[in-house]
């Protein structure tokens, strides 16, 4: 049987550590889901699994471009496909694990992504829009070209809203309507890792503290010095952004340090919109309770081994 593990769940709670335990146990090999991992530099801040970890279990799709470099759905999901065939091919355990519910979803409902190529033009003259005028006023545009996708995206995820726009525009149809869904030829088991509110913060402050420790203001400097601006992508990610203030003078550190908090909690809430608790796809296991044991049993009998 062709299996796929996929072990999702907010920031923090411990995805990459049950991953690595469950590829030593079933002989696996883990595939990131993580649209921050995938750069390259960027170790600290996108709590990217440490090359002792790495060394244990062979991890996929992690530090495949540069900073400055694009990295869309379709090739993600066309990359992580090829890494998931390459593994089973190997008689080995695919793990996909990841808290981009964007390109977990990608890959196990199998969408048909569009293949709009990015219009730098379009998508400049849409940022000045929504820098000068506000980003409602592009949501209140792609709700009227297509409200099934406008109420998928957080309006204030600007990059995202104009990706739809520009999809739109380009297929001449909703972009709803070109993301058709083909199952892959996978079976799957989606575990689910969730802590109460009060503990899920008190891991991510932890974390936050820890990439402090490990260096995250040099590791933004070492990008700066490479010359990597903050107007990127990568650097707009929560912890760059922050710290990039800090480096500018408009913040001190620890109002930097704690802005990286509040925001990685606003960020965790918002995981759950894509790993619903309720969604009976997923079964999901509180880190507050035993959970290690009944995992592996659960792994066990699915793959039958």
């Amino acid at each position: 049987m062709r299996c796929l593990i996929v072990i999702v769940g907010p920031t923090a709670v411990g995805k990459s550590r049950l991953a690595i335990r469950l590829a030593q146990t079933f002989g696996g090999e883990i595939v990131s889901a993580d649209s921050r991992q995938v750069y390259r530099y960027m170790d600290i801040g996108t709590a990217k699994p440490s090359p002792e970890e790495r060394a244990l279990v062979p991890h996929h799709l992690i530090d495949i471009v540069d900073p400055d470099q694009e990295l869309g759905l379709a090739l993600y999901q066309n990359m992580a496909y090829h890494a998931i065939e390459d593994i089973l091919g190997r008689d080995r355990l695919p793990i996909l694990v990841g808290g981009s519910g964007l390109y977990v979803r990608a890959v196990v409902e199998g969408w048909r992504i569009p293949n709009i190529p990015p219009n730098a033009e379009l998508r400049q003259s849409l940022a000045i829009r929504a820098k000068a005028e506000g980003c409602t006023v592009l949501y209140n545009e792609l709700m009227e070209l297509d409200p099934v996708a406008a109420r998928r995206i957080d309006p204030r995820n600007v990059r995202r809203v104009i990706r739809a726009i520009e999809v739109c525009r380009g297929a001449g149809e909703p972009f709803s309507q070109l993301q058709r869904r083909e199952p892959p030829p996978f079976q799957i088991l989606t575990i689910g890792l969730t802590a109460d509110r009060e503990r899920l913060y008190q891991r991510i402050d932890s974390r936050v503290d820890m990439m402090i420790r490990q260096g995250l203001v040099e590791e933004v400097e070492g990008l700066v010095e490479k010359g990597y601006t903050f107007d990127l992508p990568s650097m707009s990610g929560i912890g760059y952004r922050q710290i990039g203030w800090y480096l500018l003078g408009k913040l001190k550190l620890e109002s930097a340090i704690q802005e990286i908090k509040f925001q990685t909690h606003r960020f965790a809430r918002h995981q759950y919109a894509w790993f619903r608790l309720e969604d009976e796809r997923i079964e999901w296991f509180d880190i507050g309770e035993k959970f290690e044991e009944p995992i592996q049993s659960l792994v066990r009998g699915f793959i039958g081994s």
